[in-house]
């Protein structure tokens, strides 16, 4: 190997070059898993909140109102409001007609607590 009092400034500049580019390719491939992480966590998150809460699926043509749990997959509604165990009750109270969904039973969580 050459004595490194030997290599040229324009050699070591090009050396330091290459490692900061290595550095950086590293970098970047750290906050591009990190950036992914934290979408699954933050996904994670919001279906965790989803799970406990209701959803009414509006009335369609002759079929009633349907309850839903947060998280039913029968119902994905992305702009509908996530009610909470008191507010679901009220409207399972106070509307004339609402059917539970078959799927997710909602009914069952109501009744606790």
């Amino acid at each position: 190997m050459a004595d490194p009092s030997q290599i040229s400034r324009l050699d070591k500049l090009r050396i330091t070059r290459e490692y900061l580019a290595y550095q950086l390719q590293r970098t970047d491939t750290v906050i591009r898993e990190l950036a992914a992480q934290e979408e699954r966590n933050r996904h994670r998150a919001e279906q965790a909140r989803a799970d406990q809460g209701w959803k009414i699926q509006p009335k369609r043509g002759e079929a009633p109102p349907v309850l839903h749990r947060g998280g039913c997959a029968t119902y994905r509604a992305k702009d509908g409001i996530l009610l909470d165990r008191v507010q679901a009750r009220l409207a399972v109270t106070h509307e004339t007609y609402i059917v539970m969904c078959e799927i997710c039973a909602p009914q069952s969580d109501l009744q606790d607590g």
